[in-house]
Parts: C-alpha cells; sequence; structure tokens
C-alpha cells in the first residue's frame, strides 16, 4: 500500500512541475539541511514571487513529493491520504495557482534514494551543504564514500543553465564544480575559505549582562560586504546555512541589501544551536534536533570559545546509525569533550564510551555523570544547574533529548514555541 502511495504521489509531483514550471531550489549535504532551506526560503520570499519550502524536514520519497502537491503528512489517515492524492490530480488536470519557487530538502537514508529522486527532479538550482566525514545513515551504506556520491548525485541532475551552490570549506565537497564543468551550470562557492565566493569572516558572539545572546559575521560577495547579528543562534554550523542562503540570493542577482536584512530577520529553526534563557540564571544552547559526529564537534568547538561566569556543561545523548563507526565516534567526542567543558552528563548505552573517554581526557569523575534516559538526566541537572553556567543540550533524535532542554527552560510555558518535538504525538510517546 504504501508503495503504491508513493508511486502514486511522485507521478503527480512529477506531471506538476512539468505543467507548471516552479523554479526548483534542492538542497542536499549531510549537515545543516533544514537549516539551508528555511535561510533560502527567508532570502527569495520577498523577491522572486510566490514560494513555498518543505515543511519540517520532510525530505524523502513521500516528503518530497507532499511538498511539491502541497499537502501535510496524512500518517495513518487513510482518508486524508486519498484527499492529498485528490489535490495532487486537480493540479495536475487543472489550472490552480502554483508556486512560483520550490525550495525542497533532499534526504538519502539509504542507497539509490537521491538518485530515484533524480530521475524526475531537474532542479535549477542545487545546493550541496557540508557532506560529514562520518555522516548520519552511513550504517545503511557500504562506506561514507558511497554516502558521498549519494548525495553528488543532486549535484549532477542539475538543468543545463542552472547553478550548483556548493560548500567551499571542505576539497572534497568542492570538487563538485569540477564534476559540472562542461554541462553548462554556474558554480557559485560558500563558506569561511578565503576563495569561496560568498565569504563569512569576523565572526563573534554577542553578550548580554555577561551571557550570550547570538553572534555577528561579514558576509562578503561580488565585491560587497555586510555586517549582520543574529540573536538566539550561535555558531559556525549556523553560518554556513546563512552563507548558502546568500549564495543562492546572489545567483538570483538579488542586492547585497535585501540578503543582509533577510538573514537578519531570519528565525533559525528549533533544536539547532538555539540560546535559551534556562532555570537559576543559567543559558540553554539547544541543540536538540539531531545528532551526528561532525555536529557534535562543532557544537563543542563553541562552548569552548564562550565566556561563561559558571559552568561549562554538554549533555550528549547517543549518536544513531553510525554502524561500525559507532564506538569509535563516541570515544573521540569524549576527548573533545573534555577539552571543551567543565561537566558532562551523558545519555544512553552508547555515549558511556563518551563519559569514559572524557574522563581519560581529563574530567574528573565527579564531574562526569551517565544516565539510561534523558529524563534521569534532567532530574540531575534540575538540582545542580546554577547561575551563570551555559549548558549544551544534543542527542540523536530518538534520544528525546528536547526532554532535557524543557525541564531546563527558564519559561517552562514557552516550551511550544521554543523546543522540537512538542506535537502531542511526540510528547505522548515513552
Amino acid at each position: 500500500m504504501k508503495k503504491l502511495l508513493i508511486a502514486i504521489l511522485t507521478l503527480e509531483s512529477r506531471l506538476i512541475i512539468r505543467k507548471h514550471k516552479p523554479f526548483v531550489i534542492a538542497v542536499t549535504g549531510s549537515v545543516g539541511k533544514t537549516s539551508t532551506k528555511d535561510a533560502i526560503y527567508d532570502v527569495l520570499k520577498d523577491s522572486i514571487g510566490f514560494v513555498r519550502k518543505s515543511e519540517k524536514s520532510l525530505n524523502n520519497e513521500i516528503g518530497l513529493p507532499l511538498t511539491v502537491i502541497g499537502v501535510p503528512n496524512a500518517l495513518y489517515d487513510l482518508g486524508a491520504w486519498a484527499r492529498n492524492v485528490l489535490v495532487g490530480l486537480k493540479l495536475v488536470l487543472g489550472g490552480s495557482e502554483y508556486p512560483d519557487c520550490l525550495v525542497l530538502e533532499v534526504g538519502a537514508d539509504h542507497p539509490g534514494d537521491i538518485k530515484r529522486v533524480v530521475q524526475w527532479l531537474h532542479p535549477d538550482i542545487a545546493v550541496m551543504t557540508k557532506v560529514s566525514r562520518t555522516p548520519v545513515h552511513v550504517e545503511f551504506f557500504k562506506s561514507p564514500e558511497e554516502v558521498f556520491e549519494e548525495k553528488a548525485a543532486l549535484a549532477m541532475a542539475v538543468k543545463p543553465g542552472g547553478v550548483l551552490v556548493v560548500y567551499a570549506d571542505d576539497e572534497k565537497t568542492l570538487s563538485l564544480g569540477e564534476r559540472v564543468k562542461g554541462r553548462d551550470v554556474s558554480v557559485v562557492s560558500y563558506g569561511l575559505n578565503d576563495a569561496a565566493a560568498v565569504r563569512g569572516s569576523d565572526m563573534s558572539v554577542l553578550y548580554e549582562n555577561g551571557a550570550p545572546i547570538g553572534m555577528s559575521m561579514k558576509v562578503s560577495a561580488m565585491g560587497e560586504e555586510r555586517t549582520i547579528q543574529l540573536k538566539g543562534i550561535l555558531g559556525e554550523t549556523y553560518a554556513y546555512p546563512l552563507l548558502a542562503a546568500a549564495a543562492v540570493g546572489v545567483s538570483r542577482k538579488i542586492p547585497m541589501d535585501s540578503i543582509a536584512k533577510s538573514l537578519e530577520g531570519h528565525v533559525a529553526p528549533r533544536g539547532r544551536m538555539n540560546v535559551i534563557p534556562g532555570i537559576n540564571g543559567s543559558t540553554l544552547i539547544d541543540d536538540t534536533y539531531n545528532s551526528s559526529p561532525d555536529a557534535v564537534s562543532a557544537a563543542l568547538a563553541v562552548m569552548k570559545t564562550l565566556q561563561c561566569t559558571g559552568s561549562k556543561i554538554a549533555v550528549l545523548g547517543d549518536m544513531m546509525e553510525l554502524g561500525k563507526f559507532s564506538a569509535g565516534e563516541h570515544r573521540r567526542i569524549g576527548t573533545e569533550a573534555a577539552m571543551s567543558v567543565n561537566r558532562l552528563i551523558t545519555v544512553g548505552q552508547r555515549s558511556r564510551l563518551t563519559a569514559e573517554e572524557a574522563i581519560k581526557g581529563g574530567l574528573s569523575a565527579d564531574s562526569v555523570k551517565s544516565f539510561d534516559t534523558s529524563k534521569e538526566a534532567a532530574e540531575h541537572l534540575k538540582q545542580t544547574v546554577q547561575a551563570g553556567d551555559i549548558i549544551l543540550v544534543k542527542g540523536s533524535q530518538s534520544m528525546r533529548m528536547e526532554r532535557v532542554s524543557s525541564a531546563l527552560l527558564r519559561e517552562p510555558e514557552k516550551a511550544a514555541k521554543l523546543l522540537v518535538r512538542q506535537e502531542k504525538e511526540w510528547l505522548a510517546k515513552p
């Protein structure tokens, strides 16, 4: 039944795009896809007409068609699925209003996922974010190299006359620009690298009353430079989505002033290095949407540089779907945590290796605690967090690390607005 539904929705999507001819921007990579997609939407929404983006992280074989058709995930409601199919059919047959531009997130959980998508989806602009050394979902692939090649399929699917926007701070990812040479595809690079066409520099943390509240960054492109300030977000990891969005804006000839204004007004997705007031005068850095080795390393790097009047605390849950790389990556993160924070709290069996390695790396045994569940970790932290502490909370989705952040909010009544997975369905799960 599911395969038949996917086939119908995919066929409708293919016919809708052929009929309505929207400008298509597709985003893939291992790190920051959703943040990049959302930032691109903000840059474009006031400049090129009616723009639609993938909601949340709908990026798979069923999420993409839902975005193209413009209908929600019906979950287990067969009647709602029937209505979704009917909406798609009306768009194929009728003259309904349709977006001028689609901003789509394209994921790859298994081999062949993107290669199947590009049989029917040929973007005008493809955006390649960082592809991690040990990406999430690698357990379903033979190697990280196979993951990279799967993602690269989107770059090779760009229409003639289109644009490839590519992450410049990794030679392998940047080399995709060489692959599209001779295919009438322009390449715009972005990053912190001096050679990037759209470059970020002079990043700094914004503080208020001794606590971090956001960051500032210079953005340079086409011989112009603007300084942007972003409240409520931290880290190089989030700089990259903004730079990617700026690169898309530049490729669409949007003025730099407009790009800078859009980026400053951008609200980061929940669960991505969000700076939130915590209990007892503490500060939360909520990064609970998901986790991967590179993302944890980046978050710890931010913690290492922050000014802090209390303790720096990392609360790290298991990183899932790493297959044979799991033990080694969890141990490596422990070594990095020992150099970045004063206290470490781990959640899950895999992360006990992180705790062990952190103690070997120099953290005292008293400053490292391990728990089986996020609820247990939350109860411990509620009793120990003090004024001036900065608490990083991160882990894979299934570890439910947002429960830790929820327990530590200074204003718990705002949880639905501030945190991920606050829908009734998620809250009801054990």
